[in-house]
C-alpha cells in the first residue's frame, strides 16, 4: 500500500503541473479543486485492497474525464463517507428495538422547544407546525463518550484544544485523534447557510468578518457562518441558532445595516445532533510559515431526501435559498460559478467538508484559508505554496 500511494503522489504533482492548473487560478481554482478530490477521494474508497493497476487508473481517468464527471465522482465518493459516519453515530445513539418498544407502550410525553427569538418569526422560518415537531429519544452519553466511541468504530475523531501554530492569534485548533486515510472526510463546517442574495442579514454586514473569525465561503458564492454554532452541545434538538449568543457589532458601513429587526429574516428550526463529533471545521487553524495544510474544503452538496441522515448535518439554511450571478458584498464582488447540476431534481442543503490530502495521524489538523484580500490579511498570514 504504502508503495501505491508513493505511485498516488506522483500522479498528482504530474497533474499539479498540467495546464489546467497552469492557467488563471482565482477562475479555476474550483476546477483544479475538484480534480485534486477526484483523486484523493476515489484513492481513499480504493481502500486497503488497492492494486496498483487501479492506483494508475485512477490517476488516467483524472487526466481524461470531464468536469461533471469528476464531480459526479466526487459526490459520490464523500456522500458514501458521509452515510457511513451517519450509520456510525445511529449505532452509538440510537435507541435498541426493545427500549423503542417500551417507549411506545408508555404514555407520549410532547416535546417543549426553547422559545424562539423574534428572530424566528421570519421569513421561511419557525412555524407552529416545527415547533409541534418532537425529538427522538437518544441515549444518555455525553459528547466526549459518543467522540471516543466514533472513534472505536470508524478510526478516528476531532479534538479542540489550545493550536500548536507558534503565533498569538491562532487561539484554539483542531486536533484529529486516531488515524485517517487520504481522502478521508476529517469535518464538516457546522452553522447557518446563506446564500448570497441574503448576505446583507449576516450580523455586521458588510463587514462580517470585523468580530467573527468562524465564516467561509463556497465556490458557488454561498457562505456559512459557523459563529451560533460554537461547540456543539449535549443532545438532539431543534437547533434554534436565532437564540444563540453573539457578540453586538457597531457597522456604519451603510445606513441601512444588516436590517435585523426580525420582520425579514429567514430563521430555520432543525432537528439537528449537537453532539456530533465531527462538526468543528471552523476550528482548523491555517498553517504557519514552513508548515503544510492536511486537509481541503469539498463544497458538499447534501441531498435532504436522505432524511435518516440529516441530524448530523450541521447546517440550517437562510430564507428561501435565492441565487443571484453576482452579489455585491460591501467592497467584494464574489461570482457565483456555474455547472450542470447532476442532482438538479434532488433538493439539496450547500454545505462545506473539510477532506484530508494525506494520511493524518493524532496530530493538528490545517486548512490553506486562501486570503486574497490584500486590506484584510492578517500579519501572521504566510500563502501556501499548492505544488508543495
Amino acid at each position: 500500500m504504502a508503495f501505491l500511494f508513493h505511485k498516488f503522489q506522483e500522479g498528482v504533482k504530474i497533474l499539479a503541473k498540467s495546464p489546467t492548473f497552469a492557467r488563471e487560478s482565482k477562475r479555476l481554482q474550483f476546477e483544479a479543486d475538484i480534480n485534486l478530490l477526484f483523486l484523493y477521494t476515489s484513492y481513499n474508497r480504493l481502500g486497503r485492497n488497492a492494486e496498483e493497476d487501479d492506483a494508475e487508473e485512477i490517476i488516467d481517468m483524472a487526466n481524461k474525464a470531464s468536469l461533471d464527471d469528476q464531480q459526479k465522482q466526487v459526490h459520490e465518493n464523500v456522500h458514501s463517507q458521509v452515510t457511513n459516519f451517519c450509520r456510525y453515530m445511529d449505532d452509538i445513539l440510537l435507541l435498541d428495538q426493545k427500549v423503542k418498544d417500551n417507549q411506545a407502550i408508555s404514555p407520549a410525553t410532547p416535546h417543549s422547544s426553547p422559545r424562539s427569538s423574534c428572530l424566528g418569526l421570519a421569513v421561511g422560518g419557525n412555524s407552529l407546525a416545527q415547533d409541534r415537531i418532537a425529538v427522538p429519544e437518544t441515549k444518555t452519553l455525553h459528547r466526549t463518550e459518543v467522540s471516543q466511541r466514533l472513534k472505536d468504530l470508524m478510526g478516528y475523531t476531532l479534538e479542540v484544544k489550545p493550536s500548536q501554530i507558534p503565533h498569538e492569534d491562532a487561539g484554539k485548533g483542531l486536533f484529529l485523534q486516531g488515524e485517517a486515510n487520504i481522502g478521508s472526510v476529517i469535518a464538516f463546517y457546522p452553522g447557518v447557510v446563506y446564500p448570497p442574495a441574503y448576505y446583507r442579514y449576516i450580523l455586521g454586514y458588510p463587514r462580517v468578518d470585523a468580530q467573527n473569525s468562524h465564516l467561509i465561503t463556497r465556490y458557488d458564492g454561498t457562505m456559512i457562518n459557523a459563529q451560533p454554532w460554537g461547540a456543539g452541545g449535549e443532545s438532539r434538538e431543534l437547533w434554534d441558532w436565532t437564540s444563540s449568543p453573539e457578540p453586538k457589532h457597531t457597522m456604519q458601513a451603510d445606513d441601512k445595516g444588516s436590517d435585523l429587526d426580525g420582520t425579514h429574516v429567514g430563521g430555520n428550526l432543525e432537528m439537528l445532533e449537537r453532539r456530533n463529533p465531527l462538526a468543528f471545521a471552523h476550528f482548523a487553524n491555517h498553517p504557519a510559515k514552513g508548515m503544510v495544510p492536511n486537509v481541503m474544503i469539498y463544497p458538499y452538496d447534501f441531498p435532504l431526501l436522505e432524511k435518516d441522515m440529516r441530524p448530523y448535518i450541521p447546517n440550517v439554511p437562510f430564507g428561501n435559498d435565492e441565487e443571484t450571478g453576482t452579489s455585491k458584498f460591501g467592497r467584494f464582488s464574489l461570482k457565483t460559478w456555474k455547472s450542470s447540476n447532476y442532482e438538479s431534481k434532488v433538493p439539496i442543503l450547500k454545505t462545506l467538508a473539510l477532506v484530508a490530502t494525506r494520511a493524518i495521524c493524532d496530530e493538528e489538523v490545517m486548512l490553506n484559508y486562501r486570503l486574497s484580500n490584500s486590506d484584510h490579511i492578517p500579519s501572521w498570514y504566510t500563502p501556501v505554496d499548492e505544488e508543495d
